[in-house]
């Protein structure tokens, strides 16, 4: 499980790391600035790394939902962490159960 979960944080990152080191001309030809594929290997690696896979040959068609897709995920990380680590928040209090609803 910690395996998987270190797999899913790390391996878009890692990915687009090694991607940069060895093949830095895609990088050149998808940004033209450094900040804004920092600020996406920072906060949306997956949306970075399908943009990065896309963009060269210009973006079109399928290539949106690819993207799309990539800012799923981004986005669903970001959620699951604030839904799983809810209850150590300070003053949030986890709802006792209910009784078991019964239909009419």
């Amino acid at each position: 499980m910690c395996l998987g979960i270190g797999v899913l944080l790390f391996g878009p990152r890692l990915v687009l790391f090694l991607w940069w080191l060895l093949d830095s001309a895609t990088w050149r030809a998808t940004f033209d600035t450094v900040a804004l594929p920092l600020i996406g290997f920072i906060l949306f690696p997956w949306t970075t790394l399908a943009y990065v896979v896309v963009a060269p040959q210009g973006v079109s068609g399928l290539d949106w939902v690819l993207i799309a897709a990539a800012v799923l995920a981004d986005v669903a990380s970001f959620a699951g962490g604030s839904w799983k680590s809810r209850g150590e928040w300070r003053g949030y209090q986890v709802p006792p159960p209910g009784p078991p609803m019964t239909p009419p």
